[in-house]
This record gives structure tokens, C-alpha cells and sequence, in this order.
């Protein structure tokens, strides 16, 4: 087995893990705040074949694993919360929403000070281990990007005042498109409009969670 191919299963295995985490962390915190739907639908569950988007889990990460990407990152199906049963509703869908990024860092955490267990040699766990810091942090980064539907725009439809959520809440059916437009673009015209806005946010996180977890 060739280290490129090494390194691209450790990439798919970490991104699953991340994307599946990341989900049922949503659900866990919905049912905290009032909300069973995605405990009734079977959401709430690290299984990833409860959670794997063909197009998000697969194709996505392969498109840009195959365009030499900058990063690596993908999306799972959104796990389904009705936020009308949250209770309070406002910080109920602050929380659920942060709920997703904040696993996945702290999964890169985890996985950092994992590092610790075998630091000098290489082996396949450790490859899983550093692509599970780089891929965690990353999708975190990118749902807190404050376009709806990502936490980013959850969280901050949940602290605008009140009229100014419901206008912004109206850009959500556009939101998909605006990050289609990030990742895809700037591959047509040659420039990384979404690497310089997220890159200087990952670099920040991965510098911090590396240096709680020991590692210089």
C-alpha cells in the first residue's frame, strides 16, 4: 500500500468520524433544549451510515482531494431539529448549532494529545491521528462561517435582534448556493477566495489546540 493511498483512506476515515460526531453532537444538545425529532428519526447515533451524504461524504471530499484543494472537508445530512420546540428557543438554537463545531474541536484536541501515545514513529493510527486535527478543525472553521444553513448562521440568527433574524433568516434558501460559489469558483478563475477567508481562523485554532495539547 502506497503512502498516498495511506494517507487518502486515514483522510476518509477522519472525516467520517468528524462529520458523524458533529451531527449527533446537534441532536444530543436539541434533546437537552426540548427537541426529540432527531431521536425519533434515529438521528441521534455516532453510526455513520446514519449520517453519510453521498454528495457530502463522498464526492465533495473526492472533488477536492482530486482538484488538489487546499483542504479537505465535507458535510453529512443535517440532522433534524425543529427549533419551534427548543425551550428557551433563542439559546436553545445557539447551542445546538455550536454543538457541531465544538465536538469537532474538541475531537482535534483529543486526537493531539492521542499523539502523545506513539509520537516518534509512524504508523497508520498516527496518520488518522493527524488527519483527524487538520480535518476537525477545518470543518468547524467552515460551519462557523456565517451563512445559513451553517452553525455559523445559526448562531448568529440566534443573537440578531429579533426583526433583523427574520430578514437574514430569508437568505437561507440561497445560503447553498453562496458556498457552492466559495468552493467551486475559485477553482474556475484560479484564485482561493474560501482558503483566505477560513486559512487564517484554521491556523489560529490549530496553533492553540496543538499548544494545549503539549505538541510545539
Amino acid at each position: 500500500m502506497t503512502d498516498h493511498l495511506i494517507l487518502s483512506i486515514a483522510s476518509l476515515i477522519a472525516l467520517i468520524l468528524a462529520v458523524t460526531t458533529h451531527e449527533a453532537a446537534h441532536g444530543f444538545v436539541a434533546k437537552a433544549f426540548g427537541d426529540r425529532t432527531a431521536e425519533m428519526m434515529g438521528r441521534m447515533t455516532f453510526n455513520p451510515i446514519s449520517h453519510i451524504d453521498l454528495f457530502g461524504t463522498i464526492i465533495l471530499p473526492g472533488i477536492l482531494y482530486l482538484t488538489n484543494a487546499p483542504f479537505l472537508f465535507g458535510y453529512a445530512k443535517p440532522v433534524p431539529v425543529d427549533f419551534s420546540r427548543l425551550q428557551p428557543r433563542r439559546l436553545g438554537e445557539i447551542l445546538v448549532a455550536f454543538a457541531g463545531p465544538a465536538v469537532n474541536f474538541l475531537l482535534a484536541f483529543v486526537s493531539a494529545l492521542l499523539l502523545h501515545v506513539n509520537p516518534t514513529q509512524q504508523t497508520f493510527g498516527n496518520d488518522i491521528l493527524v488527519k483527524s486535527i487538520i480535518i476537525n478543525i477545518v470543518l468547524a472553521v467552515f460551519n462557523l462561517l456565517p451563512i445559513l444553513p451553517l452553525d455559523g448562521g445559526r448562531i448568529l440568527n440566534g443573537l440578531l435582534p429579533r426583526q433583523w433574524a427574520m430578514q437574514y433568516s430569508q437568505l437561507e434558501p440561497y445560503g447553498m448556493l453562496i458556498l457552492f460559489g466559495l468552493i467551486f469558483l475559485p477553482n474556475l478563475l484560479g484564485i482561493n477566495l474560501l482558503s483566505s477567508i477560513m486559512m487564517p481562523a484554521v491556523k489560529t485554532f490549530m496553533g492553540v489546540i496543538l499548544a494545549a495539547a503539549g505538541i510545539n
